[in-house]
């Protein structure tokens, strides 16, 4: 089954990493938390779900991981201020693997300069940042674009799963 990396810190929208990473664990495939600081809990922005970090982004390689999921909320954007998560996000996407965002998980892609010309969606609010990234905007519960798979909100977790466990099988 897939190792799949979980990036995240901070305020990450709680069902945005609980169910996808349900799903996963229970079709038999690993997560491994990764984030700013290995041995570091982080919480989520609404429901303060505790959630370990595994490893720091700076102790592993996309070479690691046979997927990424980016949670949205708060904490793509904190993670993009750092140099490490950007350069692990544009390595990971330059690698071809499964990359899933939700959200505000474009963020982190935005930043790493790796939509150019794909198509993507995510949270109402960074759509002109999705398109300034120079991507083709979808407005769709998800949207598959080869190795990568995104979708808008937390009511869209449902096709974002499926649609995800499709690149994972």
């Amino acid at each position: 089954m897939s190792k799949i990396a979980s990036i995240m810190t901070d305020y990450f929208e709680d069902v945005e990493y609980t169910e996808p990473v349900k799903a996963y664990k229970e079709s038999g495939h690993d997560v491994i938390n990764i984030g700013l600081q290995g041995g570091q809990t982080v919480k989520g922005k609404r429901e303060q779900t505790p959630v370990e970090i595994h490893k720091s982004v700076t102790d592993v390689r996309p070479e690691d991981f046979d997927a990424l999921l980016i949670p949205g909320g708060f904490s793509p954007d904190l993670l993009r201020g750092h140099e490490a998560p950007v350069a692990f996000v544009k390595e990971f996407m330059s690698s071809g693997k499964p990359v899933f965002a939700i959200c505000h998980g474009a963020q982190l892609l935005i930043t790493a300069d790796v939509i150019r010309n794909r198509k993507v969606t995510g949270y109402k609010s960074i759509i002109q940042d999705i398109k300034n990234a120079g991507a083709d905007f979808q407005d769709s519960e998800v949207v598959v674009d080869g190795n990568l798979v995104s979708s808008r909100n937390p009511g869209d977790i449902p096709a974002f799963i499926r649609e995800s466990m499709k690149l994972l099988s």
